[in-house]
């Protein structure tokens, strides 16, 4: 009699966010940031929404960064990107070089992986798609800095208010609680003993199907930062759901499925096509 084959489902499981549609920051300067962000990433301009000079969205795969023109706003941590064909990269990189002079633009070549700096400080990790993941463009995750003994009340926040499966990992002296966003993205919350910036008001923006449930859990809290319509709700405190003490801030920008924006497919160049070595049919992006 043949064998049962026996699998472990667990591993398919997904939680309560769907994914990490965007993240936002302010820049002062909209021209510096498409030389960054479009002309050196190798991001695109999002066609259909225009904003003039006063914002920008870049498309990056599925997700994008949305760039308002302000004060610059900076992530206490760093951004994992996944981007092909690095060579290609470097070639960006080191066109735009020349036009970063006075800003905190750099990037450096360590490994597999690419680090980079924006003009304000924005820092970024650089992969190349890998066979752990379907993800062949776009944010994998993001690292944030937050206080020590922050790790275990981070994760039991995104557990029960948002019913979303996170842990806290220890590797080498490092405690880190890692957050699901979806089926290959992920929120990572790092405890750090160094002096961490005060938060500016950048902001993420998710979607979750469980959209009141989370809603009712932030009211009891006094947690809602913001009712922005039918559709959407922000908060901003990451507190321990066992104390109700604050342990971080990221704004969330929480969108249900009804959102009009859910599934809205975004428009994505091929970076590696320039006027140099232009093939007819390679102006998008095809997933190799």
């Amino acid at each position: 009699m043949k064998q049962a084959k026996s699998f472990d489902r667990s591993i398919e499981d997904v939680g309560n966010v769907l994914n990490l549609e965007h993240f936002n920051f302010t820049v002062p300067d909209q021209e510096l940031a498409a030389l960054f962000y479009v002309s050196g990433l190798g991001f695109t301009r999002d066609p259909y929404m225009d904003f003039a000079t006063f914002n920008m969205w870049v498309n990056v795969g599925e997700q994008q960064f949305h760039l308002p023109k302000s004060d610059a706003q900076v992530f206490r941590g760093h951004i994992t990107l996944v981007i092909p064909n690095h060579d290609d990269l470097k070639r960006r990189l080191n066109f735009v070089t020349r036009f970063m002079d006075g800003t905190k633009f750099s990037w450096l070549e360590e490994g597999e992986h690419i680090q980079v700096s924006c003009p304000w400080g924005n820092e970024f990790l650089i992969l190349e798609p890998n066979g752990g993941s379907d993800m062949h463009l776009g944010i994998s995750s993001a690292e944030m800095l937050v206080p020590t003994g922050s790790a275990d009340g981070i994760s039991r926040f995104y557990r029960e208010i948002l019913d979303t499966p996170a842990e806290v990992k220890k590797d080498n002296g490092t405690t880190t609680s890692v957050v699901q966003m979806g089926y290959n993205q992920s929120l990572l919350f790092t405890e750090s003993e160094d002096s961490i910036a005060d938060y500016d008001g950048h902001h993420v923006a998710i979607y979750i199907s469980n959209f009141s449930g989370p809603h009712k859990k932030l009211q009891q809290f006094d947690a809602i930062a913001e009712e922005s319509d039918q559709h959407q709700y922000r908060f901003q405190r990451i507190f321990d759901p066992s104390t109700g003490e604050t342990l971080t801030e990221l704004e969330h920008e929480v969108r249900s499925l009804h959102h009009p924006m859910k599934r809205r497919v975004l428009v994505n160049r091929n970076a590696s096509q320039t006027f140099g070595n232009y093939r007819t049919g390679r102006d998008a992006f095809v997933p190799t």
